[in-house]
């Protein structure tokens, strides 16, 4: 027994020394991989190289290495053995397996210790967890990268060219990946049917597999099209479908893995439907409420003042509402977007100087980073995942497959949609090709292939959207420049003049006549001119102005001098004595 617990202190001081080590070399290797990215990066644009774009550089820089750990580093041979209290004898360490079960008569329960290889060699204990570490884990994926680049989408997003692009994103990134969605799901289906090999991989395993490989994942797009300079109202439908999708594909996956070995009955599916606007809308409503709080905070306290605490509070603000979105089964990808642009359209109207730029900046920086950082980890574990399943009928009919899908998705609702807008508006047949091309699948479709990997079929939607995605974001993303200028996309300069032409043009059509007298489109802006902003923020006119006197009381206690004392010729005194006489004189705002 003494024997014994040495031994053990020894092997847990050793596995500690080596958890250290393997940690320390596994951040090491992706700071390392990350600072030779971004030096690639800087080289190819100082080049002015347009194929080779960043995402597709930390792809091949993160296989490489996943390639030399692989087939480098190997495992030793590991040992376990079966011992029982008679034939438990150990004459040295040197005899101590990795494994020691234990079966105790007289007790129900048997008991599994397991120990490390014992060597006075670290550098092997090193290399044989190594690869474990650092192939990717998706719960790093979605709970700490994933979450600023989403943020950062938002916040950063042109708001005006979004919104008023609302409905045809929204038809893309709901009914379009649906459709998608189904179609690859049910063509890969048939696919199988024609395969006994591929008997294993059941209706809902081809389904969630046209789930997963519809996301067009922001990610991808954002690093791609940053660059690229595209025409506002052109890149606000690429983003915005890109994103929305993204939330849209993984709700989706969670319907559809409820139902994984059942068969699909139509109350089921309507049930899932209701689930997913359930969770949709109640992830808009958490993110808009964290938004709106983050706003009341820094407009009713002087944190201001304090640009440092107040940065602080609004970055871990808006990093909470994921948490608290996933904490309650909504979606926190879509909560996390909402913020962002809620905090871009009420709190970042009262920040001060220094926190305006400061949270520009550091979300911008962690945002590339954790894309960068994203993408070298995709890479690593093409190599260092062992139980990818490769079955070449299923892998190459889907490559085509997908493509059929973003069809399907893109040009019958360009046609719907082109029917509601006027001929100077309409998504042209060019703009419908380079939506078609930027189908990029990355990180989300990787992330959600490979969080289960149990069973066969799901290591086969694993390998299969491995390939898919490096194929996409490597060939597609490399050509994106090329493509735009083959099919000779305007750019946001060239579309700028053409705006104020365009401004006075008189709506065609009497469906969209019909849309653009819609009273609740009107109705929600002059809210959010009138009441909403005025309240969330130090904007001006204030709630004095716009509400009746009777909730002059309410007005006041809603409206801090900061607000007044905006207004030309407005002095503290005068607030303090009308306040103290319980009724305000109209102020004009200029």
């Amino acid at each position: 027994k003494n024997q014994i617990n040495q031994i053990i202190r020894e092997e847990e001081t050793k596995r500690e020394t080596h958890e250290h080590i393997v940690d320390s070399v596994d951040l090491f290797l992706f700071l390392s991989l990350l600072i030779l990215v971004i030096l690639t990066i800087w080289f190819l644009k100082h080049k002015k190289f347009k194929y080779v774009h960043e995402t597709g550089l930390a792809i091949f820089y993160g296989s490489i290495f996943g390639a030399l750990i692989r087939y480098v580093f190997k495992d030793n041979q590991k040992r376990s053995i079966f011992f029982t209290p008679a034939n438990l004898t150990l004459n040295s360490i040197d005899d101590l397996p990795e494994y020691v079960y234990m079966s105790i008569p007289n007790l129900t329960q048997n008991f599994v210790y397991k120990f490390k290889e014992p060597s006075s060699d670290t550098s092997s204990m090193v290399s044989r967890d190594f690869e474990e570490k650092v192939t990717f884990n998706p719960e790093t994926f979605f709970n700490i990268l994933l979450p600023p680049i989403i943020f950062q989408a938002g916040y950063s997003m042109k708001r005006k060219q979004f919104f008023k692009n609302f409905g045809a994103i929204l038809m893309f990134a709901l009914i379009g990946t649906t459709i998608s969605s189904f179609v690859i799901g049910g063509l890969m289906y048939w696919v199988v049917s024609w395969q006994k090999s591929l008997g294993y991989m059941k209706f809902l395993d081809c389904l969630l597999f046209g789930s997963i490989v519809s996301a067009t994942d922001p990610v991808t797009t954002l690093s791609i099209f940053s660059d690229q300079n595209l025409d506002l109202s052109l890149y606000s439908l690429i983003f915005g479908e890109s994103v929305l999708n993204d939330a849209v594909s993984l709700i989706l996956v969670q319907q559809i893995e409820k139902f994984s070995g059942n068969s699909l009955e139509a109350g089921q599916f309507f049930r899932a439907i209701g689930s997913f606007f359930v969770i949709f809308l109640g992830s808009i409503l958490v993110g808009s409420l964290v938004g709106c709080t983050n706003a009341i905070l820094t407009k009713f306290t002087k944190i201001k003042h304090h640009p440092s605490l107040e940065t602080a509070l609004f970055i871990l603000i808006s990093y909470s509402a994921f948490y608290a979105s996933e904490a309650i089964g909504l979606s926190g990808i879509v909560t996390m977007l909402i913020a962002g642009i809620f905090q871009a359209h009420y709190t970042f109207n009262n920040l001060s100087v220094d926190s305006k730029f400061q949270t520009r900046q550091i979300f911008h920086l962690i945002s590339f980073l954790s894309e960068n950082f994203i993408f070298i980890y995709i890479g690593i574990s093409m190599f260092t995942f062992r139980n990818h399943q490769w079955e070449a009928g299923f892998i190459l009919p889907s490559l085509i497959v997908i493509l059929f899908g973003r069809a399907v998705n893109i040009y019958p609702l360009s046609y719907l949609i082109n029917l509601t807008r006027s001929s100077s508006n309409k998504i042209k047949l060019k703009n419908q090709n380079l939506m078609f091309f930027s189908g990029l699948r990355g990180a989300l479709a990787f992330g959600l292939a490979i969080r289960n990997t149990s069973t066969s079929s799901r290591q086969l939607i694993l390998t299969t959207t491995s390939v898919i995605v490096i194929i996409t974001v490597v060939f597609f993303g490399g050509m994106t420049k090329k493509v735009i200028e083959l099919l000779n996309i305007e750019s946001a300069d060239s579309t700028a003049d053409k705006v104020d032409k365009d401004k006075n043009q008189k709506i065609k059509g009497k469906f969209k006549a019909f849309l653009s007298k819609l009273v609740i489109f009107k109705l929600l802006r002059s809210l959010d001119k009138k009441f909403v902003k005025p309240f969330l923020t130090n904007s001006r006119p204030t709630l004095i102005d716009n509400l009746p006197n009777k909730l002059l009381p309410i007005a006041r206690l809603l409206t801090t001098i900061e607000q007044i004392e905006e207004n030309d010729g407005f002095n503290e005194e005068n607030f303090l004595i009308n306040d103290s006489r319980g009724q305000f004189e109209n102020i004009s705002i200029n």
